[in-house]
């Protein structure tokens, strides 16, 4: 008996060790429904909200649906974290300008509150939190660290403080410094999410910089940043995953693909949360070991993910979807009512100084207008920036104190339209929404038009830019009030347009003069972006503006539309606009003119292989490009005699 006893003690102890050791070895997995398993985290993540705090009427899938609001949003978290109280939440940037929430954008910063309000726990830059300039950044970012609200952690790794400090930095640069420290902005943050231990980066891309005009920070390359900061993490961190909220962006081009190049560059990344191209990935972007992911904009989708770990400590993607957040979904109250004081702070500290309220009815419409996917991927002409564009014409044209000098060309390029006007009332908030950039040198919330004069030359470039350049910058692509051009999409780049005419009232065609003068009316935002062209074009497509008298404009901002000593705004041109449409149906509204419904032959298509329309009326582009591609072939052609009369000299001399 006394050895059976010593024998069962120390089976228990043997058993007991056992169990030490198997808890030991199982300390990276938990007990899922009888079986261990891996580490695993979910992740739900929003960008490119832009101020889209309540839902909204848009076009889904080809269809009109009301969709998104951070209430409905808070709702579907609110679901997923009944599931797993550990899910992450995340967001990309460009939290703000997009509606007139923006308006408030520095007295009330309702977008970043609104993202905690909904537990969003990061968040990063994108170019249009720099709309309101360094000081409007900076304030809107006191002001969020002042509300005592719970607040999302905002990351940004490759801000170049250091090059900027041994410089000196400007007052602008000083500005947002400072709202970086009363908000606590890092290069990452550490966050547990049950027994996973998360590091979370932040990065602005090269392509956003180039998209904040008026953005005075300088920033370090985003693949080096990146590849630092992991490298700190690595150092100083015991980090089980690596996610990256990244303003850069994916694109069809995959070596111009900038959160591509950043996944193939730096393969420690485990998640990019992939904001600023208003991507819709229904499938993950895959690069070795790292996923890449895309919502889309406005809060339309949800992201959500659920991640499980292998035994090498990387991540695989187990399932994946954009949720859309349609009208059926319960807003949640208490976000819903934040929401609201956030927009009832609209009308009277800003609309008022306008003589427009938020819900006024503008126009009624029944056109089928272009959504924003059409604007930038159909290379036609699109009507919805047709009545911008005439809009803006309008606008300057009958503006209190016209100067009686009449507008020639009036250009909207794709980038700057927001969202599109569906059918039934179009509202001040609708308009607003549809052209709901920047901030004009005023301090007042919206971009002025501006007034600038190009030579004939200078506008057939222009309509160059759009045949040529757009389809490889689709925010260049352009909508034009005064100007037709034809174009070949099939003949050499920088020769793709045919003919180029002023378009006036009555339809009739008009030579253009290159060496004339024209009056030109677009947004500021535009009109800054200019440069962005010229570097895309390599310096070949220059459009410089000039005031009437020739002389270059060094600054565009001397040359915005004021009328009765205030700027005239982009979005309040399209308001008057559209409240000076007849009332077709005498309820005492406007009526949208059915003259939208159909093309007016401002961008005509002419698809042709035909030889002879190829090479049909060359540009000096053109004849540039043959002259150089001639001088290679040339000299390409001498190389190889020298190289074949080398080989038989000395093939000779050996004979010999």
């Amino acid at each position: 008996m006394g050895k059976r006893k010593k024998g069962r003690m120390l089976l228990a102890a043997f058993s007991a060790l056992l169990l030490t050791l198997g808890a030991a070895g199982m300390a990276d997995t938990q007990y899922v429904e009888g079986k261990t398993q891996a580490k695993q985290i979910d992740v739900m993540f929003t960008h490119d909200t832009h101020s889209h705090l309540n839902s909204f009427t848009t076009l889904v899938d080809g269809e009109e649906a009301e969709v998104g609001g951070f209430a409905r949003i808070k709702t579907l978290i609110d679901a997923q974290k009944e599931k797993n109280p550990d899910t992450l939440i995340l967001d990309g940037g460009d939290f703000s300008m997009g509606t007139l929430v923006q308006t408030v954008y520095e007295s009330q910063a309702a977008e970043l509150r609104m993202l905690g309000e909904i537990g969003c726990e990061v968040t990063t830059l994108g170019n249009h939190e720099f709309d309101y300039r360094s000081e409007g950044l900076s304030n809107m970012l006191k002001t969020a660290a002042a509300s005592g609200d719970t607040l999302p952690e905002l990351v940004v790794c490759n801000v170049d403080w250091e090059a900027m400090e041994s410089q000196g930095l400007n007052e602008g640069q000083q500005a947002i410094k400072d709202g970086f420290e009363a908000y606590g902005v890092k290069d990452y943050v550490m966050l547990q999410k049950g027994d996973v231990s998360v590091a979370v980066i932040g990065v602005f891309g090269n392509d956003s910089l180039a998209c904040a005009p008026t953005c005075e920070l300088l920033f370090r390359d985003p693949v080096e940043a990146v590849k630092e900061t992991v490298a700190e993490i690595k150092e100083k961190e015991d980090a089980d995953m690596i996610v990256c909220v990244s303003h850069s962006g994916t694109w069809e081009d995959e070596d111009k693909s900038e959160d591509e190049i950043l996944a193939k560059s730096v393969p420690e990344l485990d998640l990019i949360i992939s904001g600023h191209t208003h991507t819709e990935l229904s499938e993950p972007i895959v690069h070795g070991n790292t996923y890449i992911v895309s919502a889309g904009e406005y809060g339309k989708r949800l992201g959500s993910l659920h991640m499980e770990q292998n035994e090498d400590g990387r991540w695989s993607m187990e399932s994946y979807e954009l949720i859309t957040v349609t009208s059926d979904i319960e807003p949640e109250q208490k976000v819903q009512e934040k929401a609201d004081s956030f927009l009832s702070a609209v009308d009277t500290g800003y609309l008022s100084d306008f003589g427009y309220t938020r819900e006024q009815v503008l126009a009624q419409n029944d056109v089928e207008f272009s959504d924003l996917k059409e604007l930038e991927t159909e290379h036609t002409e699109q009507n919805l920036g047709s009545i911008i564009a005439d809009a803006y014409m309008y606008a300057v044209t009958n503006a209190g104190d016209f100067d009686g000098k009449p507008v020639d060309v009036a250009v909207v390029p794709s980038g700057t339209v927001r969202d599109t006007y569906t059918p039934g009332d179009i509202t001040v908030e609708d308009v607003f929404n549809s052209f709901s950039l920047g901030i004009g040198p005023d301090g007042v919330p919206g971009y002025p038009l501006v007034s600038v004069y190009l030579t004939g030359s200078e506008l057939k470039t222009v309509a160059e830019i759009d045949a040529s350049i757009s389809d490889y910058m689709t925010t260049a692509r352009l909508y034009m009030s005064g100007l037709q051009f034809s174009y070949n999409p099939n003949r050499m780049i920088l020769n793709k347009v045919t003919d180029v005419y002023l378009l006036g009232d009555d339809g009739q065609r008009e030579e253009i003069d290159d060496d004339r003068l024209y009056r030109v009316v677009a947004d500021l935002y535009s009109g800054q972006m200019l440069g962005a062209v010229t570097d895309m074009s390599y310096g070949i497509l220059s459009v410089v503006p000039k005031y009437e008298d020739g002389t270059v404009i060094e600054d565009l901002e001397d040359a915005i539309v004021m009328e009765n000593g205030k700027e005239l705004k982009a979005w309040e041109a399209i308001a008057g606009y559209m409240e000076s449409f007849p009332d077709t149906d005498g309820d005492g509204t406007a009526n949208v003119p059915a003259y939208y419904e159909e093309e007016q032959g401002r961008k005509v298509v002419e698809d042709s292989t035909n030889l002879l329309d190829l090479i049909k009326n060359p540009n000096k582009y053109a004849v540039i490009i043959t002259a150089v591609a001639a001088a290679v072939i040339l000299l390409v052609a001498v190389l190889i005699v020298f190289v074949v009369k080398l080989v038989k000299r000395r093939t000779g001399k050996r004979r010999g």
